[in-house]
C-alpha cells in the first residue's frame, strides 16, 4: 500500500495539477458511478464528517472529509481530508492519500474549471463571499482562468476582511472590502460559506453575471435565492447529488418537474450540452464536491510522488 502523508501532499499540490486532475473527473463522471454521501458526526456532534465514494473505468475510492470547528483553538485546520484509492484487482487499500491542503485546491479547481467554461471571456472582476480558509483559493484558481482586475471581498467584519485583503494583496491580486449589493455588480460572484440563508438579493445579480456556489454541500445549506436560480442558466458536479445536498435542493421540486434543467459541466466539457448561450446569461455552478474528482487528483499526486 502508497502513503502520501500530509506534508507530502501538501509539497506536491499546485493550482495546475488540481485542474488538470478535477477537469478529467468532470469528463469522466459521465461515465463513472457516484454512491450516496454518507453524513457522520463526533462525539460532539459540532464535529461534523462526510464518506464520498465513486468508481470509474479506472479508479474506485473514498474520500473522507472532516469539519472539527474546535481545531481553531489549537491552531490547526478545521477541514482534513483523506483519499482511500481502492485496488480493482485485489479489493484492497491500494493507497491512503492525506488531503487536507489538497481539498482547499481541489474544490477551487472545481470552481476554475466551470468558470472557465460558463463565464464571459471578458470577466475581470470578482466578489468573493466569505473570508475563511477556503475562499483565498477560490480567488488564487479563478485568478488563472481570467484576468482578475479586482476582487470585491465581502466580509462579516472589518477585522477579517482587512486581514482577507491582505492576504490576497501578498499573491498579487487586488482587493478591496465591498458592500455586498455593490460587490455583486461584478463579472463573477462566488460564495465560500456556511451559510444557511441567501446571502444577497436576487435582483442584485446583472445579466451576463457568472456565479458559483462553494459552500453548500449537507441539506439546509443555502448560500443563494431561489429567484435568482429560476432565472439563470444551472450547472453543477453532479445533478442527483447537487438537488440532494447542493445549493439546488432549495429549488429540488422545480427540476422535478422540468421547469427548471440542471446540467453537467461535465457534459459541457465534452460537448454534450450547451453552456453559455449569450453574453446576458446569468449563469450559476453549484459545486457539492464529488469523490471522483478526489481520486483524480490522489492519483495524479501518486504519479507525481518521487
Amino acid at each position: 500500500m502508497r502513503f502520501l502523508s500530509e506534508a507530502e501532499s501538501a509539497a506536491l499540490i499546485d493550482e495546475q495539477l488540481a485542474y488538470d486532475a478535477v477537469r478529467a473527473a468532470f469528463l469522466a463522471a459521465a461515465d463513472s458511478a457516484s454512491f450516496p454521501t454518507v453524513h457522520g458526526h463526533g462525539s460532539d456532534p459540532a464535529n461534523r464528517f462526510t464518506v464520498k465514494s465513486a468508481s470509474s473505468a479506472d479508479l474506485a475510492g473514498v474520500k473522507v472529509g472532516s469539519y472539527w470547528p474546535g481545531n481553531d483553538a489549537a491552531s490547526l485546520p478545521r477541514h482534513n481530508s483523506t483519499v482511500l484509492l481502492v485496488d480493482q484487482g485485489t479489493g484492497r487499500i491500494g493507497a491512503v492519500v492525506e488531503a487536507g491542503k489538497v481539498n482547499a485546491y481541489r474544490t477551487a479547481a472545481a470552481d476554475a474549471v466551470a468558470a472557465d467554461v460558463l463565464a464571459r471571456p471578458d470577466a475581470t472582476t470578482l466578489a468573493v463571499f466569505g473570508t475563511g480558509h477556503q475562499a483565498l483559493y477560490e480567488c488564487a484558481a479563478l485568478a488563472r482562468v481570467r484576468p482578475l482586475e479586482t476582487v470585491h471581498v465581502v466580509a462579516r467584519s472589518v477585522e477579517r476582511g482587512e486581514r482577507f485583503t491582505a492576504a490576497l494583496a501578498a499573491r498579487g491580486l487586488p482587493a478591496r472590502l465591498t458592500p455586498a449589493r455593490e460587490a455583486c455588480r461584478a463579472d463573477l460572484v462566488v460564495t465560500a460559506t456556511t451559510a444557511t440563508a441567501p446571502l444577497f438579493d436576487a435582483d442584485w445579480i446583472a445579466p451576463g453575471t457568472h456565479v458559483a456556489s462553494m459552500g453548500s454541500d449537507a441539506r439546509g445549506k443555502q448560500e443563494l435565492p431561489p429567484d435568482l436560480l429560476a432565472r439563470a442558466r444551472l450547472f453543477c458536479d453532479l445533478p442527483a447529488q447537487s438537488v440532494a445536498i447542493g445549493e439546488f435542493q432549495h429549488v429540488a421540486d422545480r427540476v422535478a418537474d422540468g421547469s427548471l434543467r440542471v446540467t453537467a459541466v461535465g457534459d459541457v466539457l465534452a460537448g454534450r450540452a450547451e453552456g453559455r448561450l449569450s453574453p446576458d446569461d446569468i449563469t450559476v455552478f453549484d459545486s457539492s464536491g464529488l469523490a471522483l474528482q478526489d481520486l483524480h487528483v490522489a492519483a495524479a499526486l501518486l504519479a507525481a510522488a518521487p
